[in-house]
């Protein structure tokens, strides 16, 4: 079970919840486990121009990417916590074994690193959170676009 947030929280007890939870719902796909940590009104966005993705999205999001690589697994690199700000550097690997966005299964391994920004709010929860990936790589790992010779 997630730890539930305090008032008192220190920055050791927040990166292990965000370890926590990260662990549970991208490497187990229990995204029950978010509940946890991100705030019912919770918003994920990766463009600024974006609505983004509100907590049963985000959760939807993370199934239909662990059916495509179910053998996924989330490194968490780096956490910095600084008041009410978090900062999660991360990659991920997985085999994509079965389709994807379209994209049939090409048994290829990939790789993708990104890094989130997490706001949380008063009761100790996310409400939002920034992400920045690479998706150029995901789509180069698969095979749909090339990366030409210099």
């Amino acid at each position: 079970m997630t730890a539930t947030p305090t008032p008192t929280e220190t920055p050791d007890e927040r990166r292990a919840r965000i370890t926590e939870a990260w662990s549970r719902a991208w490497d187990r796909g229990e995204v029950d486990a978010l509940d946890g940590l991100l705030a019912p009104d919770y918003r994920r966005r990766s463009r600024s121009e974006e609505d983004g993705l509100d907590l049963e999205a985000f959760k939807a999001t993370i199934v239909t990417t662990r059916t495509a690589f179910p053998d996924l697994v989330t490194h968490v690199e780096d956490i910095v916590v600084e008041g009410d700000v978090a900062a999660i550097r991360w990659r991920t690997t997985g085999r994509h074994t079965h389709p994807f966005l379209g994209v049939p299964a090409t048994d290829r391994e990939v790789e993708v690193a990104g890094a989130t920004f997490a706001r949380f709010g008063p009761d100790g929860l996310v409400h939002e959170e920034r992400v920045t990936w690479d998706a150029r790589g995901l789509l180069t790992a698969l095979g749909i676009i090339t990366v030409g010779q210099d």
